[in-house]
């Protein structure tokens, strides 16, 4: 049984940047003026600090992204490895990849 794909390579625009988060768990990148026409496709992908690390990207539009970042330590209960309370993330380098849709 064959398998088969179809590979489109990419027309538009592809654009990369890198944040740190704040304090309040937020990266913010800006794309260069006149970039993209509308809110591009992203990817993200979190660089950083040990423990488990979720992202949300809370803004998109032509001119920058906003990702957000939480983080929970693992604890240890009772020999059982266990996820503590979320909370905001700072100092993690996040990773964009932005292409016009």
């Amino acid at each position: 049984m064959p398998t088969r794909g179809h590979y489109t390579p990419t027309s538009g625009r592809v654009e990369r940047a890198t944040a740190v988060t704040d304090g309040a768990g937020n990266a913010t990148v800006t794309w260069p003026a006149g970039t993209f026409t509308g809110p591009p496709v992203v990817t993200v992908a979190l660089q950083g600090a040990t423990g488990f690390r979720s992202h949300t990207i809370t803004a998109n539009s032509a001119t920058s992204t906003t990702v957000n970042v939480v983080g929970a330590p693992v604890v240890s209960l009772l020999g059982i490895q266990i996820l503590a309370a979320a909370v905001p993330a700072s100092g993690i380098t996040v990773h964009v990849h932005a292409a016009a849709p």
